[in-house]
């Protein structure tokens, strides 16, 4: 039997963090098993869904790179098969049409909760066959009043739950609209679902569509119900911990593998490894090994494996990433250093792509004024001739590289007699408008003989005017 697994997000928001881990472990576990995996969006609820929510989504699982192998379905345009399904139900005796008011629904929960009972309907109109009717009715499932639903979960263990303990729930509205939980089984059935991994939220409505499953005599599939993510400090993950859509940490510099590899350890591990590539993952990956405890979304480890990525990655895919955030942030690059280069020589400094950009905008333009703090502290007079000199050096050097453009900062300051942080520091602070940059000979190299000589030329008349001010 071909393993085939599904992620099925409701389209009323962005993907969030609990929603891209649960669609990566079950993504995993379809590739693990040489299995499929299946995206279907679950729109029933059209207030609250949009396609603004949608294209979010799908956009989060492309950048993930988590591709799906069928789908999307959409639950909107599958309504003629679940009235269909509705229809033999109904026929078969294992649904019935149900008259009973709002209001008597309500009070009856009410009294209920006052006598401390659970809450629930009662069957009234169960065994009532009623089949014309003008009034309103909904549409519920007959559920089974002995005996109890057994399953096994990967993550929770064996799971039992009477049957008493379920109501004949809705599966049809008023309006004729069906209900998520039994949407879900009809999909699950008739896309051949073999396990649903979600997350744990869902695990009440287990027994519900198992029940339901056994009245269509379809096949019953593997469950594991994932824990929640609480953020830093213990809470449920939420807003006010900062990114949890699934593109924020794109617009917030992290790179999809750092993300993946964070989001796989967010509740799963391999003995102490940390570092995982995507075939690792898929080589390494079992259900049964996942955390039954919530996990912690630590924002410094996250950061620490960017950072790893973004230095151990190809330069170049990188940079196909980096360049997103030169845009977003106006750096024209048409004009200056191959973004490869950039990332090769900043990589060690970042922890994110956005930093990354921020600081190398010095590639592409020239800056306006020099970091205060920078030039109080060395742009001084003594600067004056280190930089003249190493001015008249570089605006006479034909050979562009790193190692003539390093022999050239090393004569002057042999030259001069100083040491090389007497002619590189304000050399640095002349060529990038800061106090902080890679080797001066790589930085140098990127900028451009033209725009360092003339900023060099900048910084010598600075400091000419700080000498006669």
């Amino acid at each position: 039997m071909t393993v085939k697994t599904r992620f099925a997000p409701s389209p009323t928001g962005f993907l969030h963090v609990g929603g891209a881990r649960t669609a990566l472990y079950s993504w995993l576990y379809a590739k693990a098993n040489n299995g499929e995996f299946v995206l279907r969006v679950e729109d029933t609820d059209i207030e609250r869904s949009s396609q603004e929510a949608c294209d979010a989504i799908l956009d989060g699982m492309n950048w993930i790179g988590l591709e799906w192998d069928e789908g999307p379905y959409y639950q909107t345009k599958r309504f003629d098969r679940y009235n269909e399904i509705i229809a033999q139900m109904l026929e078969a005796g294992t649904a019935y049409k149900c008259t009973c008011s709002r209001e008597r629904v309500e009070a009856l929960r009410e009294d209920q909760a006052a006598k401390g009972e659970r809450q629930g309907y009662d069957g009234c109109c169960r065994d009532k066959a009623i089949t014309e009717t003008d009034e309103e009715y909904v549409v519920r499932f007959k559920n089974p009043l002995d005996g109890s639903v057994v399953f096994d979960d990967h993550v929770r263990g064996r799971i039992e739950i009477a049957n008493s303990e379920l109501d004949d729930f809705i599966i049809a509205r008023t309006e004729g609209t069906p209900t998520y939980n039994f949407c879900v089984v009809v999909d699950d059935w008739d896309m051949g679902i073999t396990c649903v991994v979600r997350g744990e939220d869902h695990i009440n409505n287990t027994p519900k569509q198992i029940n339901i499953l056994k009245a269509l005599k379809a096949p019953i599939p593997e469950y594991a119900h994932v824990a929640m993510i609480l953020g830093d400090d213990g809470a449920k993950l939420s807003k006010r911990h900062g990114a949890v859509g699934v593109m924020q940490y794109r617009d917030d510099g992290y790179l999809p593998e750092a993300l993946l590899n964070y989001l796989v350890r967010l509740g799963w591990s391999h003995g102490d490894q940390e570092v995982f590539s995507v075939e690792e993952m898929k080589n390494l990956f079992s259900l049964d090994d996942i955390n039954k405890a919530a996990s912690a979304f630590n924002t410094e480890k996250l950061q620490w494996l960017n950072q790893h990525y973004i230095k151990s990655l190809p330069a170049g895919y990188v940079a196909e990433h980096l360049a997103w955030h030169m845009k977003d942030q106006n750096i024209d690059t048409s004009n200056g250093p191959a973004l490869a280069d950039v990332v090769t020589a900043l990589s060690e400094r970042a922890k994110t792509l956005k930093e990354l950009a921020a600081s190398s905008r010095y590639f592409y333009e020239d800056y306006e004024e020099f970091e205060a703090t920078a030039a109080k502290k060395h742009l001084r007079g003594v600067a004056m001739e280190p930089l003249q000199l190493a001015h008249q050096k570089l605006a006479e050097l034909n050979n562009w590289t790193p190692e003539a453009i390093y022999q050239v900062i090393e004569d002057t300051a042999a030259e001069l007699e100083v040491g090389m942080g007497k002619v590189g520091m304000p050399l640095r602070v002349a060529v990038t408008g800061a106090g902080q940059s890679p080797g001066l000979d790589i930085t140098l190299n990127l900028i451009g003989k033209e725009r360092s000589v003339q900023r060099i030329l900048k910084a010598v008349e600075f400091v000419a005017n700080r000498i006669n001010s």
